[in-house]
């Protein structure tokens, strides 16, 4: 039988927030595509036709694939696109009913494939495009040359640890965290940290991403400023945990596109002290990393929360957090976002005027972006 995918692409990289959804199931198609709208940019097809010709101008970050498919059914179309080379590294998330066995086998027999059986919850199909997204992206990690490789692997890692901490009530290691963070100051120090914002382009936890990003951005920051020895692990690992507490955020609340209405406002703004008190129960943390995660939202004319602090009471941490955060915030890749260049960002920043940020930290920033990156560095 000729494929009804045709290959016209070559190999591309994947857009970030794309999934393609892939039913002849209208009902099916309607109800995942609307539940799955405020976490990803969603394509729908009931054509395998369509499919094609979409692949053929960009390829997704996955591909939710149902079995009803006209004309040949969703296995025939997921073992086409594993044998056409360019779709073969796409994650594919196939979706078919517990009675279709021989499917579900022969489905599961194939590379970056994950099945989820029908009925399913949606939490189940969440955590299965997640985990086919990420384990593509980390597969790529394996390539790349150390410090970078065991930068991203162990920070990962004890990020990864952090929430099963939280979730069991106990406290951390901090040592453990220190220890995963000397690759990515390595990195920073030896001009590698590129491939650190690189790396994590496209991987499906935010939390970890923006968080990585912070702690990269800010030894980065560290170093251009002169900072030495155990003040670099101080900003890494202040970065990496700067803002845990948001593992205690309702996803609806924490991923919301737009305003954040009054209550859910607050609720967001909780992750600071909700970070601070997981962070006190630390034994051996420096201070500086509680600064850092507990005043990058402050603001010098006292405007900022948890604790309204102003002027003088914000050290010099406080005032690089603040920098930091802001900037990767604006420069982050969101599924209800496009990420700003650096220079759109800086724009913004500066106009936040005196009251919000330091402005000789905030100088020194922008002359360290116009010495290091450019816009594709670090989107």
């Amino acid at each position: 039988m000729e494929s009804d995918l045709v290959d016209k692409s070559g190999l591309k990289s994947a857009n970030k927030n794309d999934i393609f959804i892939v039913s002849g199931n209208a009902k099916h198609l309607k109800d995942i595509s609307q539940a799955l709208i405020s976490f990803y940019v969603v394509h729908a097809f009931q054509d395998v036709g369509k499919l094609s010709e979409a692949l053929h101008h960009s390829h997704p970050a996955a591909i939710i694939l149902d079995e009803e498919l006209s004309p040949h059914g969703g296995l025939t179309v997921l073992q086409q696109l594993r044998r056409t080379e360019s779709f073969s590294l796409i994650p594919v998330v196939f979706t078919a009913h517990q009675g279709n066995l021989e499917q579900i086998g022969a489905s599961n027999a194939l590379p970056l494939v994950r099945t989820l059986v029908k009925p399913y919850r949606f939490s189940a199909l969440l955590k299965a495009i997640s985990d086919q997204v990420n384990a593509h992206v980390e597969a790529q990690w394996k390539m790349m040359r150390e410090p970078q490789r065991a930068a991203l692997e162990n920070t990962l890692s004890s990020f990864n640890s952090v929430a099963d901490l939280i979730a069991e009530g106990k406290e951390l290691p901090y040592a453990d965290i220190q220890q995963s963070c000397e690759p990515l100051v390595a990195a920073v120090q030896s001009g590698n940290f590129k491939a650190l914002l690189q790396g994590v382009r496209g991987h499906d936890n935010y939390s970890y991403v923006h968080s990585l990003r912070v702690a990269t951005f800010l030894s980065l920051f560290g170093d251009h400023l002169g900072v030495k020895g155990n003040d670099m692990s101080i900003l890494a690992t202040g970065g990496v945990l700067h803002d845990v507490g948001k593992m205690m955020i309702p996803h609806q609340v924490l991923n919301k596109p737009g305003k954040l209405e009054p209550d859910e406002l607050v609720v967001m703004r909780s992750h600071v002290t909700q970070t601070i008190d997981f962070l006190e129960n630390t034994p051996g943390l420096p201070r500086g990393v509680t600064i850092i995660a507990g005043q990058h939202h402050e603001k010098l004319d006292g405007t900022g929360y948890p604790y309204g602090l102003k002027g003088k009471e914000l050290n010099e941490l406080a005032r690089m957090a603040a920098i930091i955060d802001v900037f990767s915030a604006l420069t982050d890749r969101r599924c209800y976002k496009d990420p700003m260049s650096p220079v759109q960002a800086m724009e913004i920043m500066e106009k936040m005027g005196p009251g919000h940020l330091d402005q000789h930290f905030l100088l020194s920033f922008k002359e360290l972006l116009l010495d290091a990156t450019s816009e594709s560095d670090i989107h």
